[in-house]
């Protein structure tokens, strides 16, 4: 069920929101709504899901209270220009939660689409598109996110919290129009001057850089140091023999975790 909208204050010119109470999924939603044609910056935003997921398949616990929501996106680009909108959904999302928490509060990356605030994961980032080819621009994109608001699941693969574990006054509402201001500004980036300002700003606040971390993969894991991300979003890992590898997939464990 769609809910009136009164379009929040700084609501960016160019996204269109859609409230719904409880759906299957957000992404979900935001698709069907992409193949029938909805314009670029078309927002779904739902009180809660039933489906949610996030990477890999995996189930995202999506009770009331916290943030769902999928942007169409018609970035004409080829599937892999398309995906660093990954990077840039990361950088906007760590903006808009440093203007709403604390100072004190450390608000990182974690590869390949995490957000953490003091070490533990508060928002998570989950792409899917349609069409396009090497050549080809995709026919559409869906940018879904989630943002633990009020609460956060237990007995995770890694430790989460929620926004109002550090500050109890901010509202769903306000860190998606936070969001959105932010992804206006750094898609205009990425679109005027490439992938490159978006990787290195990425990199300056990504939890890591240089430390020896350990990436899972479906099929392995690896240890290495983290000494850099390439164009396409893939992490680069140091072995400690010295041998480079690329890892386009996986999830990543500091030492102690």
């Amino acid at each position: 069920m769609n809910s009136a909208i009164e379009y929040p204050e700084g609501w960016p010119v160019g996204f269109t929101l859609i409230h719904r109470e409880t759906v299957g999924s957000t992404n979900d939603d935001a698709s069907q709504l992409a193949v029938g044609g909805a314009d670029d910056g078309t927002v779904v935003w739902a009180d809660a899901q039933t489906k949610g997921r996030g990477r890999r398949g995996r189930t995202w616990v999506s009770p009331k209270g916290n943030l769902y929501y999928s942007i169409v996106l018609r970035p004409d680009k080829t599937p892999s220009e398309a995906a660093q909108l990954s990077l840039v959904a990361a950088i906007s999302m760590g903006d808009a939660l440093r203007a709403l928490l604390p100072e004190k509060c450390a608000v990182r990356h974690k590869w390949p689409n995490d957000i953490l605030v003091d070490g533990a994961k508060i928002a998570g980032i989950l792409l899917e598109s349609a069409g396009g080819g090497r050549d080809q621009p995709v026919d559409w994109l869906v940018l879904g996110c989630g943002v633990n608001i009020v609460s956060n699941p237990k007995d995770t693969l890694y430790p989460a919290t929620h926004l109002h574990a550090f500050n109890e006054s901010v509202a769903t509402i306000e860190v998606l129009t936070a969001f959105v201001q932010r992804l206006s500004h750094w898609r205009d980036e990425w679109v005027e001057n490439g992938v490159e300002p978006i990787r290195k700003a990425w990199l300056e606040r990504v939890m890591g850089l240089g430390e020896a971390i350990t990436v899972r993969t479906a099929t392995a894991q690896t240890t290495g140091r983290f000494v850099d991300l390439d164009s396409d979003g893939a992490l680069i890992l140091e072995a400690p023999g010295g041998a480079i590898s690329r890892i386009t997939a996986g999830d990543v464990f500091f030492e102690g975790s």
